[in-house]
């Protein structure tokens, strides 16, 4: 065998001397100590600084308001990038397509005496809003004495008529598919900066300005949107036909469309000018699509409902289902929710419903049931105590089985997921001062506090919404606190924003968001585009939660729309982080 070791030594001699005189022994006697080399560190890059900010919070709190587009209240904010006064947008055009000459009456009358909480807001009679130019109004400076201490007409915000007043982006068909608010959704708010509490908090932490509302329509279907980014599904069977079929939309664009089919002989049907859209539909506030999703409001299948409770077998009442042979009804649902991931998860979390517990102590028996509030407005006799208001549809956890009041497993969920907010916040307001808010808290506030055109002011709504985010600065558990204060949906009033183009539930129109914090941005305004399953986004990406079936769609239809999501993310102030 041929040797090697020939050619090897020379080689470790050479490796040998060249480590001596690496290691300073040439010969020499100098001992002195080598310098240490500086370990090299990196600076962390924007998106770890960013995944180490949303890790930082163990709190995140959603409080929920109602009805308001972002012009509405906050069309002159400062810092965001197009202010009302400065933009361009489509003039209203009528049902025909032709420019309206002038805005519509609203047709119920801008306000009225018996539906307010300040007794010194002057009554606006349907005469006095005729012939209004067609353009955005200011409201207050209109009608002197009508702020935002009034309580104005309420305005349709169903999910067909939404899309049909956004008129693919153009935002030119709000007075026209209007009901009895007709012109009044053109109009917003002015001088807010020194007379809305909310517009302070905004101006501490960050205002969002591309927020928009999850889905098109009403408050069913964007609280569904909030907890599940999904609607709910009541489809149309040959059991059930004979109930249902008179609750299914009429399209003239196929099942999956939104062009509601109108009767042209109905009184106002040729023109917004002549009457409100009220009664012009074949299906006028269908509550069902065509293929089977609920869209518009259906009652919870559980006590509190709208619907009365059922009977049992004996014909005894029950006292905690509402009777499943209404058609509003809707059935249990099954699908996933927020809750079902985060209780998979072992996180904690919570919806407190204002007025909870009032409500809930009404629903005893069919004989005893007492619905809600809604039908009453204003104060009560004693001229000073609001009605409570208490509205099931804003109630989004009640619908779902996992809550199903006659089941052990069922009263447990309840118990520990569906709390009681009080009815001025005050059991919300407990657990805020007393540091036991779970990791994921909802707070909806009851009807007379949540902004609701109708039945509620904005002032005494934002008020309180101000004095519970100065409960939650005070709170033991403020220091990694993630708080937004939205709205469920635009209350059928016009923005002049186009929302972008998602999937066939939405987003609809441009709403306010907060977002609220110590480790938030502050005097921030961001421009990134979110809508209300932003809030899911961030929940979900903060407890590494499986991705909600609709979450899914809803990000692929944005971005094969060339729409990229935020998640919130952007809000929080990663400078603060990097120093951490």
């Amino acid at each position: 065998m041929k040797s090697t070791h020939k050619i090897i030594a020379p080689l470790v001699a050479a490796a040998l001397a060249t480590g001596l005189v690496a290691c300073g022994g040439g010969g020499d006697d100098d001992d002195t100590p080598s310098t240490p080399s500086t370990p090299v560190t990196t600076a962390p890059t924007q998106e770890e600084l960013v995944a180490k900010a949303v890790d930082n919070i163990q709190n995140v709190v959603v409080i929920y308001a109602e009805n308001r587009s972002f012009d509405n209240l906050y069309s002159d904010f400062p810092g965001i990038d197009s202010p009302l006064a400065t933009a361009t947008y489509d003039k209203q055009v009528d049902r025909d397509g032709t420019p309206l000459t002038s805005l519509p009456p609203v047709w119920a009358g801008l306000t009225t005496a018996s539906a307010q909480f300040d007794t010194t807001v002057p009554t606006v009679a349907t005469t006095a809003t005729t012939g209004m130019p067609n353009a955005p109004f200011s409201i207050n400076e209109t009608y002197p004495g009508v702020d935002i201490n009034a309580v104005n007409a309420d305005m349709w915000h169903n999910f067909y008529q939404n899309q049909m007043q956004i008129n693919g982006g153009k935002n030119d068909m709000f007075a026209a598919w209007a009901d009895s608010g007709g012109g009044l959704v053109m109009g917003h708010f002015s001088g807010n900066a020194s007379k809305l509490p909310l517009w302070q908090v905004a101006q501490k932490y960050t205002m969002a300005d591309h927020f928009f509302m999850g889905a098109f329509g009403g408050s069913f279907l964007n609280h569904q949107y909030l907890i599940a980014a999904a609607a709910p599904v009541d489809p149309v069977t040959s059991a059930n036909s004979a109930t249902l079929n008179s609750h299914v939309a009429i399209l003239d664009d196929g099942p999956q469309g939104y062009h509601l089919s109108v009767n042209t002989s109905a009184t106002g049907a040729a023109s917004a000018l002549t009457g409100p859209a009220t009664s012009i539909f074949k299906s006028n506030g269908a509550q069902l699509t065509p293929d089977g999703y609920a869209v518009n409001t259906m009652q919870p299948p559980y006590q509190p409902s709208g619907n009365k409770p059922a009977n049992d077998a004996a014909g005894v009442a029950e006292g905690v289902l509402a009777d499943p042979t209404q058609a509003t009804t809707l059935p249990p649902q099954t699908g996933p929710n927020i809750g079902d991931y985060l209780t998979d998860k072992n996180v904690e979390w919570a919806w407190y419903g204002g007025g909870w517990a009032f409500q809930l102590a009404r629903a005893t028996n069919a004989a005893g049931w007492v619905g809600s509030d809604y039908a009453s407005v204003g104060l009560q006799s004693d001229g000073k105590t609001p009605f409570v208001n208490f509205q099931f549809h804003h109630q989004p956890f009640n619908y779902f089985k996992r809550f199903d009041p006659t089941t052990a497993a069922g009263i447990a969920d309840r118990t520990e997921h569906l709390k009681d907010g009080g009815v001025n916040g005050e059991q919300f307001i407990a657990d805020i001062r007393a540091g036991k808010l779970p990791p994921v808290a909802f707070y909806k506030p009851v009807g007379n506090l949540n902004e609701h055109n109708g039945y509620a002011d904005v002032l005494r709504g934002d008020q309180h919404i101000a004095d519970i985010i100065s409960e939650l600065e005070k709170s033991p558990q403020w220091g990694h606190m993630l708080v937004v204060v939205t709205y469920d949906e635009n209350g059928g009033i016009w923005d002049h924003v186009a929302p972008p183009k998602g999937d066939r539930f939405g987003p609809g129109s441009r709403i306010p968001a907060i977002v609220i914090g110590p480790t938030v941005r502050k005097g921030y305004v961001d421009h990134t585009m979110y809508d209300t399953t932003s809030i899911l986004r961030f929940i979900t990406r903060r407890w590494s939660l499986p991705e909600l079936p609709g979450l899914t769609v809803r990000r692929e239809g944005l971005k094969a729309n060339g729409v990229d999501q935020g998640d919130l993310s952007n809000t929080l102030d990663t400078s603060a982080t990097a120093a951490s």
